[in-house]
Formats: structure tokens, sequence, C-alpha cells
């Protein structure tokens, strides 16, 4: 039980690392940089999505003979959908949108952001808490090694996100603690959402294709939807694209490696 404790609690440890960039950082992530972390994360994400998610669901569902990718492919769905539902609930904002802005326009806009962000973790915990569950039932393909895969993955996507949050904060006044904190915060439905999956495995474990492909579905929304774009915005977007193939032969390796 320790270790699935640490695991939930590694990709907060992503956001809270990043958000504490704020205190060692006197400008916001430079364009380059940040196009860089995000076509890592980008690359770290899909990559998790294949090999932590949708293959153990795929093999979870081996007893359907040639249907057993319907769970996956129904999880998928719900999972993407679901994140557009929220993408409809709450106002949409890049982070690199916008023309020039006043004070309090700017505030809202990075308050949006805060909660866009927070809401956005939610699955993100889940698809951990899923993968832990899975382990601990022991009646999952899922490896000890295969679930910190993931969570680590997870946790280096948090790190830009963290940043993201907190220096702007900073920027539009707020002291760097209280911008720190506000960042960190925003990563705090991670672990929640993951010990509560953990807690209802019983629940959860006959449901368990589905809802590793659901996490899969929400995290690659997450990727098209706001990490390819904002790696490939401006000149020389080949440093994203080329961080993207990074990313995604190391959480492989890492998935495949400690699976």
């Amino acid at each position: 039980m320790k270790e699935t404790i640490i695991g939930l609690l590694i990709p907060f440890a992503g956001t809270a690392l990043g958000a504490m960039c704020v205190f060692f950082m006197k400008k916001e992530l430079g364009t380059g940089v940040q196009r860089a972390l995000t076509g890592f994360a980008a690359g770290v994400m899909t990559a998790a999505s294949v090999w932590s998610l949708i293959i153990p669901a795929i093999e979870q569902s081996e007893s359907m003979g040639k249907l057993s990718f319907l769970p996956a492919f129904i999880g998928f769905w719900f999972g993407v959908l679901f994140l557009l539902l929220l993408d409809h609930i709450i106002p949409h904002l890049h982070r690199n949108s916008g023309q020039a802005e006043g004070p309090k326009s700017k505030l809202a806009r990075t308050t949006m952001m805060v909660l866009a962000v927070t809401l956005h973790n939610i699955p993100e915990g889940m698809a951990v808490g899923v993968v832990y569950a899975g382990m601990l039932s022991g009646s999952a393909e899922i490896s000890a090694g295969g679930a910190l895969a993931l969570a680590l993955g997870i946790a280096i996507q948090n790190f830009p996100e963290g940043a993201i949050i907190s220096m702007p904060l900073h920027a539009e006044g707020k002291s760097k603690g209280k911008a720190c904190l506000y960042g960190i915060l925003s990563g705090v439905v991670e672990p929640v959402f993951g010990f509560i999956t953990v807690l209802l495995a019983g629940l959860i474990v006959p449901a368990m294709p589905y809802l590793l492909s659901f996490a899969a579905g929400a995290m690659m929304y997450v990727v098209v939807e706001e990490l390819i774009p904002e790696m490939s915005q401006g000149k020389h977007s080949n440093v994203g694209v080329v961080l993207f193939a990074v990313g995604f032969t190391v959480m492989m390796a890492l998935d495949v490696a400690l699976g």
C-alpha cells in the first residue's frame, strides 16, 4: 500500500515542483522552453495512453475474442466526450491566446486557466488511481513498474503546468508565495481522485477495461486539443516535434522496462 500512496502523490509532486519555479525565475518561461516542455509532455502522455492504458484494457478483455477491442473503444470515446463536455462547461482558454488585455481581464483569464487545469487534472488523477487499483487487485495485467511509469509520465507533464499557472499569477501582482500556492492547489485534485478511485477498487475492477481506456481518451483529448497546438506555434516548431518524439520514446521505454 505504501508504494500506491507514493505513486498517487508523484503526479502532484510534478505540479508542485513546477509551481515552485516562481521562486527561482524572474521571467515567465521562454516560448522555446514552453514549446519544448509541451512537446515532451505530449509525447509522454501519448505513449502512456497506449502502453499503460489502452493495451492493458484490451488484454483484460481477451475473453471477448475478436471483440476484445470493444471495451477500450467505448471507454476511449467516453473519455474524449467527457473532456469535450468540460471544455463546453468552462470557458476554453489556450495559454498563448488573446490580444492585449487590461489587469482585470488578465487576472480573470488566469483564474479561469487555474480552473481549467484543475478540472483537467481530475481524469489524470483517476488514470493513476485506476492503474494502481488494478495492480492491487491482482486481476489486471498491470505491474508495479507499469503503474510507476504512468505516474512518472503524468508528473513530467504536470511540471510545466504548475509553472505556467504560478508565474503569470506573480506577474499580475500576487506574491510569490500565493502564486506558488495556487499552482500547487491546482494539482491537489489528482491524489484526491486517485485515492477515491483506489478505495472504490472493488467496484472498479469489473469495469477496469472501460476505465483504463476512459483515462486514455481523456488524456489524448488534452494532447490533441491543448498540447500539440501549443508545441506547434510560431517559428521553429520542429523543436516541439522532436521533443514529442523524445517524450514518446522515453515513456515507451519506461513502461516496457518497468512493466
